[in-house]
């Protein structure tokens, strides 16, 4: 909701809004630079929606109980869905960008995000991460408008066939299709659907599932591959490091300063679009070996006594196992702290969640885990925690729940040693990043 509110207050709409951890006092920092770009904010109660507002835009967590819905329906305000009015905005563009995806879709939108604002496109940006590039301007630049032609958006497959196949791109990345939100058939029939809008499919030759539905597709296609796969886009020669990785794309030199070697197939995901877009390959490396990354992706908060406190994005299987690969390629034990993003999402994918812990950790790594993200509504909260601690131990392997941070906390601190790495991991609540700081900070 954030960047749509910043984009649209750049278009020059005015704009108020409310949201619930706004009136449960959770990051005031926050919400204060909110209020500080011209937006208005009001309690969760009503009291903001008033009769010269031309609609109300929720995003689809808000449910009809909640009373700024009742009061926009007593005023016979139109109602509007987040992903609706990004559609007519992003639809109405010259040039149009769409990456979609389960897995590395914010990063690889940030790269291309970057990559076409740096080389002189200025576009309008939507992204569900913040630029790293962009924070000592904007500590919350999670999306920028330009004065160009051209938008770029990150599409969330968890808003549905609907949505998703109401985007109609001009450039459109698939970067891999992995269970997360929905079942793997739902899956392919959404990114059936997306591809078909399209006038060029940007698609990664190392996912044989979303090759095999892209099968058919009559129009331009550009693929590439970090896996030594027959594609367009091909990197080869990987030289993993703390601080980033190296690699071969087509032949030429690129030194990224993000680790892991899904971060280069994010690269080549952006450098397929850049060339799709008329950029050269050497202007398209050169230019991506200034991105810095995306907050809370693999981010390192500190390092404190030779131990190294990271933040992390994390939190579907796909994702979880591109981290903990990543953090294999280097000696240390890992402490990591995660906590489910939703009591809905748990229910679908807990059994694949606990087999990638089971298969990632070793045996003197210590999971703790806490009850799954809850802020309000009506979800069903029979299934939590507790059957993936157990299904972890069960392999073998160290897993704790309790009850709340603070005693994770405390036992972080008991067992942390040199050479340690303790990894916070999770999404939705914008209170991770802090708990992770709080670890760092009390590391004697």
């Amino acid at each position: 909701m954030l960047p749509l509110a910043i984009i649209l207050r750049g278009m020059g709409y005015k704009i108020s809004g409310s949201d619930r951890s706004y009136d449960q006092g959770r990051t005031p920092e926050k919400f204060a630079w909110i209020a500080s770009q011209g937006i208005t904010l009001y309690p969760q109660d009503g009291t903001g929606i008033t009769g010269d507002i031309d609609s109300v835009v929720i995003s689809k967590a808000v449910e009809d109980t909640i009373p700024d819905i009742r009061a926009a329906k007593d005023k016979a305000v139109p109602i509007l869905k987040r992903a609706d009015t990004l559609i007519s905005l992003f639809n109405q563009s010259k040039t149009k960008i769409a990456i979609s995806g389960t897995s590395g879709k914010t990063t690889t939108t940030g790269m291309i995000g970057f990559l076409m604002k740096e080389t002189g496109f200025d576009p309008t940006v939507m992204n569900g991460g913040i630029f790293r590039n962009y924070i000592a301007r904007n500590p919350y630049s999670t999306a920028f408008v330009g004065k160009g032609d051209m938008f770029i958006t990150e599409v969330d497959e968890s808003d549905g066939k609907d949505i998703v196949c109401a985007y109609a791109p001009d450039i459109a990345v698939i970067h891999n299709i992995a269970l997360d939100h929905q079942p793997m058939e739902a899956l392919k029939e959404m990114f059936s659907g997306f591809l078909a809008r399209t006038e060029t499919a940007v698609l990664n030759a190392d996912d044989p599932v979303l090759l095999e539905m892209a099968r058919g597709f009559n129009k331009r296609i550009i693929t590439y591959s970090a896996e030594g796969r027959q594609a367009d886009i091909v990197a080869t020669n990987f030289i993993p490091r703390p601080d980033g990785i190296s690699a071969n794309i087509n032949g030429l030199p690129l030194n990224l300063k993000l680790p892991g070697r899904h971060n280069v197939s994010n690269a080549l995901a952006a450098i397929a679009v850049g060339h799709a877009a008329g950029l050269g390959l050497q202007q398209c490396i050169e230019t991506l070996e200034r991105f810095e990354g995306i907050r809370r992706r693999m981010e390192v908060v500190g390092h404190r006594n030779n131990i190294t406190v990271m933040d992390d994005f994390a939190h579907n299987p796909d994702k979880i196992s591109a981290t903990m690969r990543t953090l294999r390629e280097f000696p240390g034990r890992l402490l990591i702290f995660f906590q489910p993003h939703g009591y809905g999402f748990l229910k679908l994918v807990r059994d694949e969640l606990a087999q990638t812990f089971a298969e990632y950790l070793s045996a003197d790594d210590r999971l703790y885990m806490v009850e799954p993200f809850y802020a309000g509504g009506t979800v069903d909260r029979s299934i939590g925690s507790e059957t993936i601690v157990k299904d972890i131990v069960r392999h073998g392997k160290n897993a704790l729940l309790m009850e709340d941070r603070s005693a994770i906390k405390a036992d972080i601190l008991k067992h942390a040693q040199p050479g340690d790495r303790i990894i916070v991991m999770g999404a939705r609540d914008d209170s991770l990043s802090d708990f992770a700081r709080d670890i760092c900070a009390a590391l004697t």
